[in-house]
C-alpha cells in the first residue's frame, strides 16, 4: 500500500504540480481536495501520512464558516486524533517573516513556497517529516 499524502489546494495548476512531483517522481498516493471536512475526516482516519496545506484557500469552509489553510491546520493540530500527522504549509504569497508567523499561528511542521523550484527538495522534506512524524506543539488557543 502506498503512503498517502493529502494536498489541500484550490489552484488546479499547483495541485497538478504537487501530484506530478509526489506521485510520479516519489511514488506516493496523492489525494487533492479543498474540502475542510474531508481533510479532517481523512487525517483522523489514520489513512494520511502527511498534509500539504495551501495557506490561502479561497473556496473552503468548515461547519458553515469560511476557513483558510491556517485555520484548518489549527483544527488538525488541536485534534488528538489528527495532531500527529505532519502538515506542510504552502504559499505563493510569502513575505519576510511569513514563515515564522504562519508556523507559529498554525502549529504546522514545515513551510514551502510556491512555485516549487526543486522537486527533490520537496520530496526529501516530505520523506523526513513522514519518517519522524509530527513533533509540533499545538498552537495557542484563539
Amino acid at each position: 500500500m502506498k503512503t498517502r499524502i493529502l494536498v489541500v489546494e484550490d489552484d488546479p495548476m499547483n495541485a497538478k504540480l504537487f501530484q506530478l512531483i509526489l506521485a510520479r517522481k516519489a511514488g506516493f498516493e496523492v489525494v487533492v481536495t479543498e474540502d475542510a471536512a474531508f481533510v479532517i475526516e481523512e487525517v483522523r482516519s489514520g489513512r494520511i501520512a502527511l498534509v500539504i496545506m495551501d495557506v490561502w484557500l479561497s473556496n473552503s469552509s468548515y461547519q458553515g464558516t469560511p476557513v483558510d489553510g491556517l485555520a484548518i491546520t489549527r483544527l488538525l493540530k488541536n485534534d488528538p486524533q489528527a495532531r500527529h500527522v505532519p502538515v506542510v504549509l504552502a504559499t505563493a504569497h510569502a513575505m519576510k517573516g511569513s514563515r515564522e508567523k504562519f508556523l507559529a499561528d498554525s502549529g504546522a511542521d514545515d513551510y514551502v513556497t510556491k512555485p516549487i523550484l526543486s522537486a527533490d527538495d520537496l520530496i526529501e522534506r516530505v520523506r523526513t517529516l513522514i519518517g519522524r512524524g509530527s513533533h509540533a506543539a499545538p498552537p495557542a488557543a484563539r
